[in-house]
């Protein structure tokens, strides 16, 4: 991988020498207090925000609050190592985090409604323009299509706040599920480029595979997906392109496996997650022909895929760029068969026992709260320390 030019500067404050390492921190935070917070307003022990409250509010905070966070934090990183080119460090980067941040608390605060919306807004419009030059001048052309994603959460995030307004009914809901599918696409688009390489380099002799024809179907089908649940949420053509994603990804997965993949606990949940991505593409679609009720499954998605990837992605970055073995650490593992474990009794769980639904639904809360709590123990003091090895970043 090429070094940005503007890597050999001074970085001056760790935590900002490098986006991914305010990002995960803010995420690691965001991913223990938003949930908690959830749990205590369902239980009657926290008030709610004046602004976007319930539901609403914690699906928000999971896809543009957490996973925003995340996202950031990981193109910041990689977009300069795959264009060679400098992306934001030091007071610009602490201004991004401001701005992500000020959203977080905004609806706490009792501001006028239209300044709460347009800061929440701007975020991904700001992101862009910080990561406009690597990503459009850079040598790649296929990373302009970041620009693209960047623009639809954007336009998922104004329909949400177009619908709080009271401008456009209904715009919550779509706006989530369009933010959701975006996220699925980006994961799609990552996973593509980085698992191979991750394979490769991680074990010896290993050969991933990936067929052209399948790649281009996977992405061919996720464009549709998105745009049938904008048109007709929860109808037949959505349903049956989540179905045809999931299983499309399946031969995606098996072309990579590699039976070592399964003792190589930073990859393992890489893959594991990729296998809840395409399970719950499955499970989502069933409902359209079934019996099964709409969403149900929706946090197969939400915790198995994208809770489990991005667990696994931080960790293994937050590793690999302060300069450390990529090992794994037994707390860093036993955070991984947490996550997974929230998924299976949030996402699987009240599908098989619905009586159960509050029992389930707590105690996957707690097993998220105490594997983003695990993940900060661990690798908090890296993210906010300078490289053991003395190099920038």
């Amino acid at each position: 991988m090429r070094i940005a030019s503007g890597t050999n500067r001074k970085q001056g404050i760790a935590v900002l020498a490098l986006g991914f390492r305010p990002f995960f921190l803010a995420a690691g935070i965001a991913a223990v207090l938003s949930v908690l917070v959830w749990l205590a307003m369902l239980t009657g022990h926290f008030p709610q925000p004046g602004y976007l409250a319930g539901p609403a509010w914690h699906a928000h905070e999971m896809l543009f609050g957490y996973l925003a966070a995340v996202i950031a934090g990981f193109l910041l990183t990689a977009v300069r190592n795959w264009s060679g080119m400098d992306t934001p460090t030091g007071p610009a980067l602490a201004g991004l985090v401001a701005l992500w941040l000020a959203a977080r608390l905004m609806p706490w605060l009792g501001l006028p409604p239209l300044l709460v919306a347009l800061t929440d807004v701007a975020f991904f419009p700001v992101l862009a323009f910080a990561l406009r030059r690597p990503l459009w001048f850079g040598p790649n052309p296929v990373n302009r299509v970041f620009l693209l994603l960047f623009a639809g959460m954007t336009l998922a995030s104004a329909l949400v706040h177009l619908d709080v307004l009271g401008i456009l009914p209904g715009g919550v809901a779509r706006g989530h599920r369009m933010m959701l599918d975006l996220v699925i696409l980006t994961m799609l688009l990552v996973s593509g480029r980085v698992m191979p390489f991750f394979i490769e380099r991680g074990i010896a002799g290993a050969k991933p595979k990936s067929i052209q024809f399948v790649e281009r179907l996977i992405f061919l089908l996720a464009g549709a997906l998105l745009i049938a649940d904008l048109i007709q949420p929860h109808g037949s053509p959505s349903g049956a392109l989540a179905i045809a994603l999931g299983l499309v990804l399946l031969v995606r997965i098996a072309g990579w496996h590699d039976r070592r993949v399964w003792t190589t606990p930073m990859l393992t949940v890489l893959y594991v997650g990729l296998l809840w991505l395409a399970f719950g593409l499955i499970l989502d679609g069933l409902p359209a022909f079934t019996t099964l009720p709409a969403r149900g499954a929706l946090h197969t998605l939400t915790i198995g895929a994208i809770g489990v990837v991005t667990l696994g992605m931080m960790a293994r970055v937050a590793i690999g760029h302060t300069g450390r073995a990529m090992q794994a650490a037994r707390l860093t593992i036993l955070a991984f068969v947490l996550i997974n474990l929230a998924a299976g009794l949030r996402g699987l769980a009240p599908l098989m026992y619905p009586a159960g639904y509050h029992a389930w639904l707590m105690s996957a809360g707690l097993c998220w709260i105490l594997a983003f709590g695990l993940f900060l123990w661990v690798h908090a003091p890296m993210l906010v320390a300078p490289r053991p090895d003395g190099r920038p970043g």
